[in-house]
């Protein structure tokens, strides 16, 4: 019977396979088909990971993007983990009803816990009641994790993201699925390599830029070789991508100018500014270069649509038929969703004055930020001796001080590359490769599962 894995290697595409600065992944796109996705939109992780796995669009599976406002609680949700938000059947539950014998590892995909697979692993720290973060990772079964880390040692988790995000998080996660496939061998294996993903947006998608070179490099070896590990076991390999990146150099502070109108309710936090989102008549939750827009009032829609696309770098706003028409008519959607220029991205910012940000707005926290965040792949360039600060931190933390791990700039010009919107050259659309793909060059994002199904049956 056929057994798959599914690489998932974030940020491919056409325009990077034909660079020859991927010779392995060009090779084995070359001995099979190659077809591109029309991205799933908005084109970000959790969005195109939910598409995929379950064939539909987000106003059946409830994701509609990497974060959203719950109105019920009155504040946001990033980057949250629980598999049971996502509101439709999986892929594994239609190859099951196929295969009743069929296992599945879910190897570092999103939505990842609690979900109805044999295997997964997932990023997930631990809180102790002091306040600490200690670094650490989520398996099922449950003592899948004492064994993985026992054969591969700890998950290296600040080079998973942050200003130190590189290739060893991407290696262990490659291990960790080497490792699945000779213990259990699973008949579906999704794994997911994000190591592209950080260059992209640190340093754009300019093949002519010798670091980017060097990081293609790096992301062909690992998929290039792990492609090659599972082919010799007899694995059928498909090798998905999520999204393509492309150039930016605007970056567009939505909640400032929401601001500016009067709409955003501002809490002073022990002299920082926190934003107030169920006090606020209207605000931006950013996701690269989408942002859904939550207004209180429906009577306030009008006006508050009218200053977004009086902004420089808003190519457009969708309202009802939009979002219907987009897929993303789901309760968790914003009132209004603002889709940037080419050459533009969404920050979160919503303090006019840096002296007043958030004590978090300096540090990696993914789930506090109301909106993703890329200035955390970056060490402010205003630090002196940056290592030597981070060093001393550290060390404070081991002999038990609070620390405030304060090292991430607020220059969001740093940022060149980005996602979100469909890019308009399909050369940067992700891409599907596998053998026997048939029919058109061109797939729907919610294709992609019945593809992935179609490849266990042969």
């Amino acid at each position: 019977m056929a057994r798959l894995a599914v690489l998932n290697v974030v940020g491919l595409t056409e325009r990077l396979l034909q660079s020859r600065r991927m010779p392995r992944l060009a090779k084995f796109a070359g001995e099979r088909a190659t077809r591109r996705i029309r991205p799933a939109f908005p084109a970000v992780t959790c969005v195109a990971q939910a598409t995929y796995l379950t064939g539909r669009l987000p106003r059946e599976h409830g994701i509609v993007a990497n974060g959203w406002h719950d109105r019920d609680l009155a504040e946001h949700l990033f980057w949250k983990q629980s598999n049971r938000l996502v509101q439709a059947p999986k892929i594994w539950h239609a190859l099951r009803a196929a295969r009743l014998d069929a296992t599945v590892a879910q190897m570092f995909w999103w939505f990842n816990m609690h979900a109805e697979v044999d295997f997964s692993v997932t990023p997930r720290p631990l809180y102790p009641a002091d306040g600490r973060k200690v670094f650490d990772i989520h398996t099922q079964p449950m003592g899948l994790r004492e064994e993985l880390k026992s054969a591969l040692g700890e998950f290296p988790f600040p080079r998973f993201w942050g200003p130190g995000a590189g290739r060893a998080s991407s290696d262990w996660i490659a291990a960790s699925a080497r490792w699945i496939e000779e213990k259990h061998a699973p008949t579906l294996n999704l794994v997911y390599l994000p190591h592209l993903d950080y260059s992209l947006q640190k340093f754009g998608p300019h093949l002519d830029d010798p670091r980017v070179a060097a990081e293609l490099a790096v992301a062909d070896e690992i998929a290039g070789t792990l492609a090659e590990f599972f082919e010799k076991r007899g694995v059928e390999v498909a090798v998905l991508s999520e999204y393509g990146l492309t150039p930016v150099s605007r970056p567009v502070h939505l909640n400032r100018v929401l601001r500016r109108a009067g709409w955003l309710s501002i809490k002073n936090e022990l002299g920082g500014e926190t934003l107030d989102q169920g006090g606020s008549a209207a605000f931006a939750i950013a996701d690269h270069q989408v942002a859904h827009v939550y207004v209180r009032a429906p009577e306030l829609r009008p006006r508050v649509r009218a200053a977004l696309e009086a902004t420089p770098g808003v190519e457009h706003v969708l309202e009802a038929e939009g979002l219907h028409a987009a897929g993303l008519d789901h309760p968790r959607s914003g009132d209004l969703l603002a889709v940037a220029a080419p050459d533009a991205w969404f920050t979160y910012y919503y303090w006019d004055d840096d002296a007043r940000a958030p004590d978090f707005a300096r540090t990696v926290d993914i789930h506090r930020k109301p909106g993703y965040d890329p200035c955390e792949l970056f060490l402010d360039p205003a630090l002196t001796a940056p290592k030597s600060k981070i060093a001393w931190k550290l060390l404070k933390k081991k002999l038990g001080f609070r620390i405030l791990m304060d090292v991430i700039p607020l220059d969001a010009t740093l940022v060149r590359g980005s996602h979100g919107r469909v890019p308009e050259n399909v050369q940067d659309w992700p891409v599907l490769i596998q053998r026997g793909g048939a029919g058109s060059a061109e797939l729907a994002a919610t294709a992609v599962c019945g593809e992935l199904l179609a490849a266990l049956r042969a």
